[in-house]
């Protein structure tokens, strides 16, 4: 389902014709908190979109933060753009992505506003595909996770679990109707948004863009993905951080959704496997080994499908690198859940975290070292 959808939905070609009527002015907010090696190239495409009216606004917590002197040296570079600093943030609750963000929201000026996380790398048309997903039902458009091409194992283990499960996930979601919203990326109508109690009203959850999209459909509007995916271009990879990752986000994901913790290895290639052979051997008298084999090769092609698809082409590696990324990714997917139920709390840059059941977060206190 998730192959099919992929051909049909991703990497359209975008319409660069005159539009009957002007494309709405759009407010991009860009929380920023330290920098690393790439940070300086993916905020310069924000300045290089093709697009006709719009403004970046970056939210830097302190003064201090090495962030503001590369910003204000792209505010240099390109005087012609509209593009603002907003340093300190306001608390509005726990999230410190929302409270970063808040003033720069308070002072955009534009119907639509584009939360894009430090790590995006956008391409020149991407804006204007996500606009042209817009309908007048429609108030969340927002870009499928996906990685730019990079060296090395973990660059491998990324875009095989991004352009993989992450993908058969997003993709399957979005085509049942089910909230599958990653605000990494993600478009969305200001009015929309008001009627939802306005972007502070999401700081007491980590999953903001969980709750801002079940928020607006609530009130009847509709999302979209839109056809080009986010390209996350973090500077430092390694297989550590992103298994840190996948395991906060699996901590979110139980935490919002506690069904996820019995229905999630039903989505994984070894768990689902090892049952259905157990089930075929006692159900038909099959031999569990080479159905298992079987599955898991079924599984490892369409995977390859799946990721040329969301590619848009050839990945940057061979067929013996997908295939160790694949293993690893697979094998670690169980490993991963079972971390996040053992342990709740959720470590988040400096700070660390628990959440109720709903999602609700509270921020947990240092503990004192003597």
């Amino acid at each position: 389902m998730a192959l099919s959808y992929s051909k049909w939905k991703l990497h359209r070609t975008v319409d660069r014709s005159p539009p009957e009527q002007p494309y709405p002015g759009v407010s991009i907010l860009k929380p920023l908190t330290g920098v690393d090696p790439n940070l300086f190239s993916n905020l310069e495409t924000f300045f290089t979109l093709d697009y006709p009216t719009y403004e970046v606004l970056f939210c830097v917590e302190s003064e201090h933060d090495p962030a503001v002197m590369l910003v204000n040296s792209l505010l240099h570079k390109y005087p012609h753009i509209e593009a603002r600093l907003f340093i300190g943030g306001m608390c509005v609750g726990v999230n410190p992505k929302i409270n970063n963000m808040q003033p720069a929201y308070l002072a955009a000026k534009y119907p639509m506003i584009l939360i894009s996380d430090a790590g995006i790398r956008m391409r020149e048309d991407t804006l204007l595909d996500m606009v042209q997903h817009m309908r007048e039902d429609v108030a969340i458009v927002h870009q499928m996770p996906f990685v730019c091409d990079a060296e090395g194992f973990a660059a491998v283990y990324e875009k095989v679990y991004f352009g993989t499960a992450q993908a058969r996930m997003y993709l399957g979601a979005d085509f049942l109707g089910i909230n599958c919203h990653v605000g990494m990326s993600s478009l969305m109508r200001r009015c929309a948004l008001e009627e939802s109690g306005g972007l502070s009203a999401f700081g007491e959850y980590l999953a903001e863009d969980y709750f801002m999209a079940k928020a607006v459909v609530s009130r009847g509007w509709r999302m979209r993905v839109a056809s080009l995916p986010a390209l996350q271009n973090s500077g430092t990879r390694s297989v550590g951080a992103l298994q840190a990752r996948l395991t906060r986000w699996a901590r979110l994901r139980i935490a919002m959704v506690p069904t996820t913790a019995l229905l999630e290895p039903l989505s994984e290639c070894m768990p689902l496997g090892a049952g259905a052979a157990w089930a075929a051997g006692q159900l038909f008298g099959a031999e569990p080994l080479p159905f298992f084999l079987v599955h898991v090769l079924a599984w490892f092609l369409s995977d390859w499908l799946i990721l040329r698809s969301v590619q848009n082409g050839s990945p940057p590696f061979t067929k013996v690198q997908f295939l160790l990324g694949w293993v690893w990714s697979e094998c670690c997917a169980p490993f991963v859940l079972a971390a996040a139920l053992l342990n709740p709390e959720i470590s988040w840059r400096t700070r660390c975290y628990r959440l109720d059941w709903g999602g609700r977060a509270h921020e947990l206190k240092p503990k004192l070292k003597f």
